[in-house]
C-alpha cells in the first residue's frame, strides 16, 4: 500500500522560499499522477499543482504560477514542490496527492482526483 510521507515546510519571511518534499514509499509504479494542494482552515483543499512524470507535464494554479515549482527528484520515489517569492497568501497547510498513474487525467485539479494523500505540513509567511 503505498504512503506519501511529506516534509518541508515552517515560518519564513515573505519574499523567501522553500521546499516541500513528497516521498512515496512502497510505490510500485514509475511515474508519477499527482498533485499538491493547499487547505486553510474550514476551508476546502485548493488545487495548486499537477505533474504527470511519465509525459513531463505539470499545471499550475494562476495563484502560483511563475513561483512554484512541481518536479520529482532524480532517481527518488520523491516529489518537491519549490516555492519561491512567498507571499503572506500563501500560508496553509499544504498536501501532496498521487494516484496509479494509468489514465493520468493531469489536467483535473480537483482532491477527487487522486487516492493517496500526504499527512500535510504547514507553511506560514509573514510580512
Amino acid at each position: 500500500q503505498e504512503r506519501l510521507i511529506q516534509s518541508g515546510g515552517g515560518s519564513v519571511q515573505a519574499g523567501s522560499s522553500l521546499n516541500l518534499s513528497c516521498e512515496a514509499s512502497d510505490y510500485s509504479y514509475s511515474t508519477f499522477c499527482a498533485g499538491w494542494f493547499r487547505q486553510l482552515p474550514g476551508q476546502g483543499r485548493e488545487g495548486i499543482a499537477t505533474i504527470y512524470t511519465g509525459g513531463a507535464e505539470t499545471l499550475y494554479a494562476d495563484s502560483v504560477k511563475g513561483r512554484f515549482t512541481v518536479s520529482q527528484e532524480k532517481g527518488k520515489d520523491t516529489l518537491i514542490l519549490q516555492m519561491n517569492d512567498l507571499r503572506d497568501e500563501d500560508t496553509a497547510m499544504y498536501y501532496c496527492a498521487a494516484k496509479p498513474p494509468y489514465f493520468c487525467n493531469w489536467r483535473k485539479m480537483e482532491p477527487d482526483n487522486f487516492d493517496w494523500w500526504g499527512q500535510g505540513t504547514q507553511v506560514t509567511v509573514s510580512s
